[in-house]
């Protein structure tokens, strides 16, 4: 049941509260994850393992993430970040620690067999639900009432209630994954196992996620490399990408029996079959390029690349890189993302060498929890899962488990007093702190989306401004509302770095206007053209209008008269 609270529950509540889609399912996962903590650590033995240390792998995966919450520390002072920003990402960050390490001290004391069943069985309750959920929303629609199923917003694509298509496809993977190790272990039928994956890789091509159907090939793979699956289980990976193929031409056939297309069709027939994903990645490179060693800051990628001239950029608000090693090397420079990624790459390789030592439960745990680890770094590659606690928390006790060894014999407990169970008070903050963030979610969320009775809006905001975690959101109602922007240039300042998009972008260029900076606002002008935004066109219809002679130009019609770099603007 805990482990169902940690990893199932987040990835089927339908309903979300504005201004964030998955605040929701986030909370409920930190919630979940403190909670199913505590139950792992009551089981661990008084003592620990019998002395022996963590393994060299484990060491350098907890010191990659404690790099990345050191630099997410560092950014309010490098980057100018808010601090409401920073303080989640280190929330998060020490989440994964956490949990990563409590996996690999849960797997050494011999219990990570119990464990990933419970954790196994949950990803495949959540899997199948999330499937049923997809397939609402493509074929009865009408169903998807955004309480118990969310609505889809991409038409006819599976994107379950985390409501986006290669989330859902990434959840389903794993779910076969674990669909498939509870078979090895005896704790599934195997006359079961065979309809559960197909179902859930009918699932997977509901989706018509790209990333989807990579991953069914990886999954072959993995059953061409680990010959200790028996060779029932491996000839059902061989078949994955044969039985993705089939599907997709069932769901044709469907579509084209109600005169309309498949989902996967238009996919793949895109001009760009990148999704934009090629500009981002130039863009990155540029940016990469100009700001090598100190790189823009830790969650700065957004604000730097917004406002940098990209003539040719992506339309889209892009706010991550869709790459996970193009995102370290932009926001923390070439040197500390060398750094970074070197260190999990070790701690992959040691993963890879200890799934093939060893026998019995601990090893196909290990082997069946880098399968997993790997599904989600394929993922990584191509958008930024790993930015969710949903996906967070069960890649680190994943990678955890995967680094955890053979079990060894519990210490003695002789005459030594016990120790204080750092584990199951960790846990405890990790609970309370998710249920912290609900209570302080509320102060913006009732600006959105006020009840009857509300305080006025000014009141809401101000109040919401003080959130510890989200008061950027508050900030970025203050000076999209206000009449004259320019008195709210402190909101400005820590809005602007969570999602510069038409709305705030318009009114930082009112603000440097009506402060005198205008060429400064011509720059931000200049660069939401480039965006080419339909909410901006009344924005840039002045610049039709006829002018008399002595008249000057609106800001917005002229181009800067200089050039701009990011850093101007912090």
């Amino acid at each position: 049941m805990a482990a169902a609270a940690a990893v199932a529950a987040p990835a089927l509540i339908a309903v979300n509260v504005a201004p964030s889609a998955t605040f929701l399912n986030q909370a409920a996962a930190l919630v979940g994850w403190g909670a199913w903590a505590m139950v792992l650590a009551i089981a661990l033995p008084p003592r620990g393992a019998a002395g022996r240390a963590p393994d060299p792998g484990a060491t350098a995966l907890l010191t990659a993430l404690l790099l990345l919450a050191a630099a997410a520390l560092a950014a309010p002072f490098w980057a100018a970040q808010p601090w409401t920003l920073a303080l989640s990402s280190i929330g998060l960050l020490a989440a994964a620690v956490l949990v990563a390490a409590l996996a690999g001290m849960v797997q050494r004391a011999g219990q990570g067999e119990p464990a990933f069943a419970a954790f196994c069985t949950a990803l495949l309750f959540a899997g199948v639900a999330a499937t049923l959920i997809g397939f609402v929303q493509v074929y009865a629609p009408g169903w998807a009432d955004g309480e118990w199923i969310a609505a889809s917003t991409l038409g006819d694509r599976a994107v379950g209630n985390l409501r986006q298509p290669n989330h859902q496809s990434s959840l389903l993977l794993w779910s076969m994954i674990a669909t498939l190790w509870l078979a090895e272990s005896g704790r599934l039928r195997r006359a079961w196992s065979p309809a559960l994956l197909l179902l859930l890789l009918s699932g997977v091509v509901l989706t018509a996620s790209r990333t989807g159907m990579v991953g069914a090939g990886l999954l072959a793979l993995w059953g061409v490399v680990d010959r200790r699956l028996s060779r029932a289980s491996r000839v059902q990976l061989w078949l994955a990408p044969l039985a993705y193929l089939m599907f997709y031409e069932l769901f044709t056939a469907i579509a084209h029996l109600q005169d309309a297309v498949f989902a996967g069709e238009v996919q793949l027939q895109k001009s760009d079959p990148s999704s934009s994903r090629f500009g981002i990645w130039a863009n990155t490179l540029t940016l990469i390029a100009e700001h090598p060693w100190a790189g823009v800051g830790f969650g700065e990628f957004n604000f730097a690349w917004s406002l940098h001239p990209f003539p040719g950029r992506p339309v889209a608000f892009f706010d991550h890189t869709h790459n996970l090693p193009l995102q370290f090397a932009v926001e923390l420079g070439l040197p500390l993302a060398a750094l970074v990624l070197a260190l999990l790459l070790f701690a992959l390789w040691r993963a890879w060498r200890m799934a093939g030592e060893g026998a019995g439960g601990d090893v196909t745990v290990r082997r069946a929890a880098l399968a997993m680890v790997l599904m989600i770094a394929l993922h990584s590659l191509l958008e930024y899962p790993l930015w969710y606690a949903y996906f967070l928390l069960p890649a680190a006790f994943a990678f955890g488990l995967a680094l955890g060894g053979p079990a060894s014999a519990a210490a003695p407990r002789g005459d030594t007093p016990p120790r204080v169970n750092v584990w199951l008070l960790g846990a405890l903050v990790l609970m309370l702190g998710g249920a912290a963030s609900l209570v302080d979610y509320r102060r913006v969320a009732v600006i959105f989306s006020p009840a009857a009775g509300a305080a006025p809006l000014a009141q809401r905001i101000a109040e919401g401004q003080r959130s510890w975690f989200f008061g950027h959101h508050a900030d970025y109602a203050a000076a999209t509302v206000a009449p004259h922007p320019s008195t709210e240039m402190e909101a400005l300042a820590r809005a602007t770095h969570y999602l510069m998009d038409t709305r705030i972008t318009i009114a930082w260029a009112k603000a440097l206007a009506e402060r005198g900076e205008l060429d400064k606002a011509r720059h931000l002008a200049a660069r939401l053209r480039e965006f080419r935004n339909p909410l901006s066109a009344e924005f840039f219809a002045e610049c039709d209008k006829p002018l008399a002679t002595a008249q000057e130009k609106p800001f917005q019609c002229e181009p800067p008269q200089r050039r701009y770099d990011y850093t101007d603007f912090r």
